[in-house]
């Protein structure tokens, strides 16, 4: 994968795959620390240790149709030629954080890419029913964008209304530019 926000996304897809209601992603650039902290919490059915140490094998899938996931291995190889790590916690019945770290100016850690449309991806796919809290935060400033909040400010607008989607782009455009200014 090119950027971390595929990333982001795959470990997403795999949150809703195991029956997430409700996906945290956090990232945290602390740019005089020179960390990236990217961190996706869901409330899936979760993993038993077994599975919790095989998922960073290529190999190994919980998938039944027999196809490899590369995903997190791949995320965990990525951190490491940045000089970081892959940690995952999960509980059986109580979900799944996976947290990445990454030298923040190491030449070889990969671009965040594009996170409003990952994040817009994930309102809009199979996860329009599932609640997505983004939480993007620069050297201590942040913003949050919480669909909770939002499907409960709308009413009866569905979420995936293209209107909606194109202001929350926007909206998650402009924090995101907001934060570069400040972090600076």
């Amino acid at each position: 994968m090119q950027d971390l926000s595929l990333h982001i996304l795959d470990i997403s897809e795999n949150s809703i795959a195991a029956g997430a209601t409700k996906i945290k992603i956090k990232i945290n650039e602390d740019i005089k620390g020179n960390k990236l902290v990217l961190e996706i919490e869901d409330n899936g059915k979760g993993l038993d240790k077994e599975t919790e140490q095989k998922v960073l094998d290529p190999f190994y899938t919980t998938k039944k149709n027999g196809e490899v996931g590369l995903g997190i291995p791949m995320l965990a190889h990525s951190a490491k030629e940045a000089e970081g790590n892959l940690e995952i916690k999960s509980q059986p019945g109580k979900g799944t954080t996976i947290t990445v770290q990454f030298v923040y100016d190491h030449i070889d850690r990969k671009p965040l890419g594009d996170i409003a449309d990952t994040i817009i991806a994930l309102i809009t796919g199979k996860s329009r029913d599932i609640d997505i809290i983004y939480e993007h935060c620069r050297n201590g400033d942040g913003f949050q964008l919480d669909t909770r909040d939002i499907k409960e400010e709308l009413q009866d607008v569905p979420i995936n209304n293209p209107e909606v989607l194109n202001y929350l782009r926007e909206t998650i455009k402009n924090g995101l530019k907001d934060l570069e200014k400040e972090g600076k």
